[in-house]
C-alpha cells in the first residue's frame, strides 16, 4: 500500500523540479523512529496529519515532528465544534496510506492542507512519502511552493 501514491508525489517533484534526498530504510510508525532512521533531528521531521471536523469535513495538518496539535486553536482555524484525529479506515480510504507514512502534499489526496508555522522554522525537512520504508529530505520553502497550503497558521503546541 501507498506505492502509487509515492509515485505520484516523485512525480510532482520531479515536475516542480525540486531538489530532493531519498531514503529508504527500515518501517518506521513514529516521528521518533523516522528521525532515528534518517540519521536527523526530530524537528525537521514533517508530521502529515488527516483531521476530520464535526461536520465530516477531513484536512491535512502538517506540523513539524516535536510538536502536537493545538486542537483548540484548530477547531478555530476551520471554524469547527470539535475536530479529532480520522480513524485508520478513514486514512486508508482517503489517502491509500498506512497511518505514519501520509505525505503533507494534501492536494494529492484531495483534501485541503493547513500547515503550521513549526515546519517553516527548519531550513531542511524530512517527511515519509506514502510508504514506511522510504522518505525524503527538501528544503522547506520547496515544500511550501508544492503544498500550496489552504492556510499557514500556528495551531501546533510543545
Amino acid at each position: 500500500m501507498g506505492e502509487e501514491e509515492t509515485k505520484k508525489l516523485l512525480e510532482m517533484l520531479e515536475s516542480e523540479q525540486v531538489d530532493y534526498r531519498l531514503f529508504e530504510h527500515a518501517p518506521v510508525y513514529t516521528s521518533l523512529q523516522a528521525s532515528k532512521e534518517r540519521g536527523v533531528e526530530l524537528r525537521s521531521g514533517v508530521k502529515a496529519m488527516l483531521v476530520r471536523t464535526n461536520e465530516g469535513k477531513f484536512v491535512l495538518a502538517d506540523i513539524a515532528a516535536d510538536r502536537k496539535i493545538d486542537f483548540g486553536k484548530l477547531e478555530k482555524l476551520l471554524n469547527s465544534k470539535h475536530v479529532r484525529f480520522a480513524t485508520r479506515d478513514e486514512v486508508l480510504s482517503i489517502t491509500k496510506c498506512e497511518p505514519g507514512s501520509v505525505h503533507p502534499v494534501g492536494r494529492l489526496f484531495g483534501v485541503e492542507t493547513y500547515l503550521d508555522n513549526s515546519v517553516l522554522q527548519n531550513e531542511l525537512v524530512n517527511f515519509n512519502i506514502g510508504m514506511v520504508t522510504k522518505s525524503i529530505q527538501i528544503k522547506s520553502q520547496d515544500l511550501l511552493k508544492i503544498l500550496l497550503p489552504t492556510l499557514t497558521s500556528d495551531f501546533s503546541k510543545a
